[in-house]
């Protein structure tokens, strides 16, 4: 399956072994804590660690946050919480194992959850697989219809109802994303300011209130198999809270880089979105709308947002690695992409148009 991860843990995030096999036996996780455990490290995502343990014919996947990381941003047991409450009322989380923020272990807060197997469509998986054209528009679907789903659990109902304030969310959101951008903010970027101002001017006051996910793309997703008619599982749920749901749709927008765009554009946020067979941004927000049964208004400032909250993320992650928390080579150039995110922001803005 394409949700496999690389042999080797990158040096300096390696796992304290002892450590981490106490926990699991306390946990009743393993039977023996003399037995030998195997350590493979997943190198797809940008942000939290996330490892594969094989121990006693098991398969379990820990994750952790990253090295040098604020845990107002990286808080496992609100990632944890969420994926077990939300297992009741929306199938498609892993199962949650354990959780403990006692960083003796292994130095962090960490929690231990099933092993997903599926189809993880990154842009590498999918160009590997060399998928037709035709079949984009199951994966869409299919995509689009788990994240109609997701938008309309009860999240009272199942026990997430503190975890977020969605009155007001839209606002803390413009405010905040902007004081990260310039908490961060290393080059001189004259859209980005631009970008938060119009934001500020013209951030709609009246929305619904749902559980979000807050990085919902193709490759936060598993699919079962290669027919793409069904999601195993949507994985990491750091950000996940309750607010503005259009705000999500905004930041899969964000992403959701087209064949019709331009090379550099396709370059600086690479997406199994832009082959051919995939629809317009403006498809997957008819789509959404007939599915939810809900109009959509104020399209353009959804993906402004969005793609201004993925400069922030791609700039903090940039932070990180330039201040020496991080020797992800992957990491090099994510102050370009950042830059890339604000300039395109600014041209939809200008144009009125999200395509």
């Amino acid at each position: 399956m394409a949700a496999t991860p690389n042999q080797n843990v990158r040096e300096g995030e390696e796992l304290n072994e002892k450590g981490l096999k106490n926990f699991l036996l306390a946990n009743s996780l393993i039977a023996d804590r003399n037995s030998l455990l195997e350590v493979e490290q997943f190198t797809h995502g940008y942000s939290n660690l996330t490892y594969l343990l094989r121990i006693e014919e098991n398969e379990y996947v820990l994750r952790r946050p990253p090295f040098g990381a604020i845990k107002r941003g990286h808080d496992m047991g609100r990632e944890f919480k969420v994926q077990k409450a939300l297992k009741s009322a929306f199938s498609k989380v892993p199962i949650m194992h354990a959780y403990t923020e006692d960083a003796q272990h292994i130095g962090s807060s960490f929690y231990i959850m099933e092993k997903i197997n599926g189809i993880i469509l990154s842009f590498r998986e999918a160009k590997k697989r060399q998928i037709p054209a035709v079949e984009y528009g199951t994966i869409s679907n299919s995509w689009l219809d788990t994240m109609v789903e997701l938008h309309q659990v009860d999240y009272k109902q199942v026990g997430l109802g503190d975890l977020g304030r969605p009155a007001g969310y839209v606002a803390r959101q413009v405010t905040n994303w902007g004081k990260q951008y310039l908490k961060a903010a290393i080059d001189e970027v004259p859209a980005a300011a631009k970008v938060m101002q119009w934001m500020e001017e013209h951030q709609p006051t009246v929305y619904r209130h749902s559980l979000i996910h807050n990085d919902y793309k193709y490759d936060n997703v598993a699919f079962k198999d290669d027919s793409y008619k069904e999601i195993n599982a949507v994985l990491d749920w750091e950000m996940a809270t309750l607010g503005d749901p259009l705000m999500d749709l905004g930041t899969s927008l964000g992403y959701w880089t087209m064949h019709s765009d331009h090379d550099f554009v396709k370059q600086g946020i690479p997406s199994p979105t832009v082959f051919e067979g995939n629809p317009s941004r403006s498809d997957i927000v008819q789509g959404y709308a007939e599915k939810s049964k809900r109009p959509i208004d104020h399209i353009v400032f959804y993906y402004v947002y969005g793609l201004f909250k993925i400069a922030v993320i791609a700039q903090q992650i940039y932070y990180r690695y330039k201040h020496g928390y991080t020797t992800d080579p992957r990491f090099a150039n994510l102050n370009k992409a950042a830059a890339l995110c604000c300039n395109i922001a600014l041209n939809s803005i200008h144009t009125n148009k999200i395509d």
